[in-house]
């Protein structure tokens, strides 16, 4: 299966606590972390339920 690499543009501070747990979900959680995952539709659900934190890097 494909995968895709995500980096995170925006802090979790101040945000909803289920917002925080979409990050730690996605193995992110800290500023300009990037992760590598499988490309499935709960993957891209999440990243579409924070899109101002996260960014679908090439």
């Amino acid at each position: 299966m494909a995968k895709i690499k995500l980096k995170q543009i925006g802090s979790p501070i101040r945000r909803p606590e289920s917002q925080k747990k979409i990050l730690v979900g996605l193995g992110l959680g800290k500023m300009h972390r990037v992760v590598e995952i499988e490309d499935t539709a709960e993957v891209r659900g999440a990243v579409a339920k924070v899109p101002h934190l996260v960014t679908v890097v090439d």
